[in-house]
């Protein structure tokens, strides 16, 4: 006698989006030094028809809410947190930039380690090209 393979989360949420019928869904990644870089493909992505997900906070810029040193270490954390959510959301990352810092490649690196496919903005900069 076979049994149903039992899907995992990842299988359950491709499985979710499919009968939603949503379309592609594209995480943003890169330093945050391009936000300007990380508006122009988010209108781009949104263009061709997909969803966009990116960073929300610049804490390059100067802010109320990561004024303060130790404050801002624990959101620096939380955001990282929730980037990796949005890279386990995303069907694909869109790296946006010509320079990978530590923080970029660890969001390249958790992205192909879930097997999502990932562009590049500028391909040159691909650490594995």
């Amino acid at each position: 006698m076979s049994y149903p393979q039992l899907l995992t989360s990842e299988a359950k949420l491709t499985d979710a989006k499919k009968q939603l019928g949503l379309p592609r869904i594209v995480v943003i990644c890169g330093s945050t030094r391009f936000m300007t870089e990380m508006n122009e493909a988010d209108v781009r992505e949104t263009k061709a028809g997909r969803i966009v997900v990116k960073p929300g906070c610049d804490m390059k810029s100067p802010h109320e809410l990561w004024s303060d040193p130790v404050e801002a270490e624990a959101l620096k954390v939380q955001l990282d947190e929730l980037h990796r959510a949005k890279i386990r959301l995303a069907d694909e990352a869109l790296v946006v930039g010509d320079y990978i810092g530590d923080s970029t490649r660890a969001e390249i690196d958790y992205a192909r380690s879930l097997g999502k496919p990932v562009r590049f903005t500028h391909p040159e900069v691909d650490p594995d090209a």
